[in-house]
């Protein structure tokens, strides 16, 4: 009797944060990066999806309390670096940091690539990468 109460108290939360809103949205793309094709298509495969304005949002992003942590990511992800308001200012902000956090592991985070296992990058990759980034 009491498991069956708290299950169904577990259930009624479960169905109740489904209520809060989650912003997911995909502003216009202002200006794209610049890049030769090859690092265009790791960015596209690794980067876009938190730091890009064309997200491709998941199932889980969808589901609370999943799309809560999707929402903050992307949200957070585009403040830091948008590939998709690209210009001088980003490209001299993302220069240095860019290439030495795909060099050290840190892009994408290890929760994005379990999720999405094509962003992985390998050693060929991120050498690819921090070259372009620091000849921005």
């Amino acid at each position: 009797m009491r498991l069956s109460r708290i299950a169904l108290g577990l259930g009624v939360a479960f169905v109740a944060i489904q209520l809060v809103p989650v912003a997911r949205t995909n502003p216009p793309v202002v200006s794209t990066v610049t890049a030769p094709p090859e690092v265009l298509s790791i960015l596209r495969r690794a980067c876009f999806d938190c730091h890009s304005n064309e997200t491709v949002w998941p199932l889980q992003a969808y589901v609370a309390p999943v799309s809560w942590l999707v929402a903050h990511d992307v949200k957070e992800g585009r403040e830091e670096l948008d590939f998709s308001t690209w210009g001088p200012k980003q490209a001299a902000r993302a220069a240095k940091k860019l290439a030495r956090e795909v060099e050290k592991g840190d892009m994408p985070p290890f929760l994005y690539v379990l999720a999405h296992p094509g962003a992985k990058l390998g050693k060929d990759d991120k050498a690819l990468l921090a070259s372009w980034a620091r000849g921005l």
